[in-house]
């Protein structure tokens, strides 16, 4: 199948219709009476539908009263009656080639995309009288391709679509054109595919904006892929500024914040309204409503006794001592409700179901160790008594999630997501990954790397390191600072005096994701600023929050003097920043001063877990809800699992501060 990438559009009009008269005069025009004739032979054949999955831009036409192979008869017919007069024969093939144009898209609306794509090929071989016809190929070359799955090239013909109406903006001698509805139809579905969510919607929100038959079904499809987006999936999405994307922010921040309590929504929703009089949305506000959103008797019931699955004795026993007692803070001695601690190291799950009939358990948070997830999950498919709302403390590896079953993810994966996604909007182009050698940086600093390849298109370096010398010698490698050294000992030994020089790092690294543990980020940190040459600019570095110890810099504060100017992601409640619950912090440095960082988490956790009782209900009616929690932003995703949203802090001038990466 054969593509035509046609720049054609760098041609004056004078030489372009110079150059069409030509052809018009000339034996060679005749391939399009032959695209007629071929076309027209297979008439009699019953249409051939290309794919299961049209392109939306077809649904989007206005219905036409002419069929594509009406169009190429009507063609047809002109050509068999050619004027004698060259001036009358131009203008006669301008209207066969107009409706030869005609005839291709018809035949992308009528899903007969392998004609459509040939037919638009074989036109483009003709230099074209105006840039707006040039323009029509290229989107029904797109359509096709996309309809056939060539993904990749149907972006092509987009791009090239992209560039001939910045040229024609750009060319004050040529008339203007403008990106149509169907040319972002296309590219969203296109987007979409190559996994692009936040690119895809902004090129949805300019289709809508731009269709005047934009229907309030449709503003409600726009909304459910909003409402969808994680926190730090929005910034991005303003910075490409789609129309109307104010107001549509301003309904997500009511809508996070405000959705799980009713009268508050209901309060703005209202004000939303009369700050947005004639936003879009305001077609679909009653939808919004708390008292329209459907019922679930499983989850509308009454938090009375919570069963809460924690490892209390044995090897895991500091974990969930942490987790126990972040709920305890969480729960306040609520007299409306029980909470029953049960010790999985100690529990018969046999009589497991009997118990908690005994204590009409309604609510279940827990387990938190994997492998007794893994039991729990089996066992509640078995028995009704466990069939009742659960938060899981911990990822199931092999047993699906029920409707009445939700999960909290604390996967280091998901903030190496976050970060490469947002760090590759801030214009880095060369960036490199070091990460250290054990299992869980590697998890990491894979996840970014494949995030990054799928936000940008490019492929990222990971190096790894080891602890010692190894580790130095890795980032020397990386950095190409061996190879200045080497370069300098050859020329210092071709010369008989002595000569001062200064080794340089490589100058295409623009950024290093560094993923490691504390301790490894304070050894290797001092180690990347010495590297980098004094004539260099400095390359920023960033991190996951494994490299940040809020314990250190509490307990030693001399620790952040090597960090300065990193960047990294990490929980609220351990960075001092607007979300972070500062009275229960202070009350916690106090009552437990010495607890570490991981066990931290985990009490954040089950303070989070408790507050999400009766909440995780209305996500999982209304997708639009989160929750500011101490682990961070938590939205419930299709697969009913919790991920978070975290916030961004910086060692700067000695100390640790919250900053904001849109």
């Amino acid at each position: 199948m054969s593509q035509t990438n046609f720049p054609v559009y760098n041609l004056t009009n004078a030489t372009l219709f110079t150059r069409l008269k030509q052809s018009y005069t000339n034996i060679s025009y005749l391939v399009l009476i032959l695209i007629t004739l071929f076309i027209s032979a297979c008439s009699t054949q019953p249409a051939i539908k290309d794919t299961k999955n049209p392109p939306k831009t077809i649904a989007k036409k206005i219905k036409v009263t002419k069929t594509a192979e009406e169009k190429l008869a009507f063609a047809q017919s002109l050509n068999d009656q050619l004027p004698n007069d060259k001036q009358l024969l131009i203008t006669q093939q301008l209207t066969v080639n107009n409706l030869l144009i005609e005839a291709s898209e018809l035949f992308l609306q009528e899903q007969n995309f392998s004609k459509a794509l040939w037919l638009a090929n074989e036109i483009t071989k003709n230099p074209q009288e105006s840039h707006l016809n040039t323009y029509r190929l290229l989107l029904v070359k797109a359509g096709s391709l996309l309809a056939l799955n060539h993904h990749q090239q149907a972006y092509q013909q987009l791009q090239l679509a992209n560039e001939l109406i910045s040229y024609t903006n750009n060319n004050n001698a040529i008339s203007t054109l403008e990106l149509t509805v169907d040319y972002y139809i296309v590219l969203s579905e296109v987007l979409e595919v190559q996994g692009k969510t936040v690119l895809s919607l902004a090129a949805q929100l300019n289709a809508f904006a731009l269709n005047p038959h934009s229907s309030s079904e449709d503003t409600l499809s726009i909304w459910h892929k909003l409402e969808m987006l994680t926190q730090w999936q929005v910034a991005p999405l303003i910075n490409n500024n789609p129309p109307f994307i104010e107001g549509w922010t301003q309904l997500l921040n009511y809508s996070h914040k405000y959705g799980g309590n009713a009268e508050q929504f209901s309060r703005y929703l209202h004000l939303w309204q009369q700050q947005n009089p004639t936003h879009p949305a305001t077609s679909i506000l009653e939808q919004l409503q708390p008292e329209s959103l459907p019922e679930n008797s499983l989850f509308d019931r009454k938090i009375e006794n919570v069963a809460i699955l924690l490892p209390l004795s044995g090897a895991q026993k500091g974990a969930g001592l942490a987790a126990q007692q972040g709920v305890l803070a969480a729960y306040k001695n609520n007299i409306t409700s029980n909470i029953h601690f049960i010790d999985t190291n100690k529990v018969d799950w046999e009589s497991i179901t009997a118990h908690f009939s005994e204590l009409n358990i309604d609510h279940i948070i827990g387990p938190l160790i994997k492998s007794n997830v893994e039991i729990f999950l089996k066992l509640s498919a078995q028995q009704e008594a466990l069939q009742v709302p659960t938060l899981l403390l911990n990822l199931p590896s092999q047993h699906p999630l029920t409707n009445y079953q939700a999960a909290i993810s604390m996967r280091p994966e998901d903030e190496a997501i976050q970060a490469a996604a947002t760090l590759s909007q801030q214009s880095y182009n060369k960036p490199i990954i070091l990460s250290h050698q054990d299992r869980v940086s590697k998890r990491i600093a894979i996840a970014f790397s494949h995030q990054w390849q799928s936000s940008t298109g490019n492929a990222v370096d990971i190096v790894y390191f080891s602890q010692g010398k190894q580790m130095q010698a890795s980032l020397k490698e990386s950095l190409d600072v061996n190879v200045s050294q080497t370069r300098i000992k050859q020329l210092s030994s071709r010369l008989n005096n002595s000569i001062k020089s200064e080794p340089r790092n490589r100058r295409d690294i623009d950024m290093i994701y560094l993923v490691g543990s504390a301790a490894q980020t304070r050894l290797i940190k001092p180690y990347i600023d010495v590297n980098i040459s004094p004539f260099a600019e400095i390359v920023p570095v960033y991190a996951s929050s494994r490299s940040h110890s809020n314990f250190n810099d509490k307990n030693n504060t001399s620790s952040t003097n090597d960090l300065q100017g990193l960047t990294f992601t990490q929980i609220p409640w351990l960075l001092d920043s607007k979300q972070q619950d500062k009275k229960l912090t202070k009350l916690s440095d106090k009552l437990w001063p010495k607890r570490t960082d991981s066990l931290s988490k985990i009490f954040a956790m089950g303070f989070d877990s408790y507050n999400l009782l009766g909440k995780v209900a209305l996500m999982k009616k209304a997708p639009y809800i989160r929750h500011f929690g101490q682990t961070g932003v938590l939205k419930l995703n299709n697969d009913n699992i919790l991920t978070r949203s975290l916030i961004w802090g910086q060692y700067k001038n000695d100390k640790v501060i919250q900053i904001a990466m849109d």
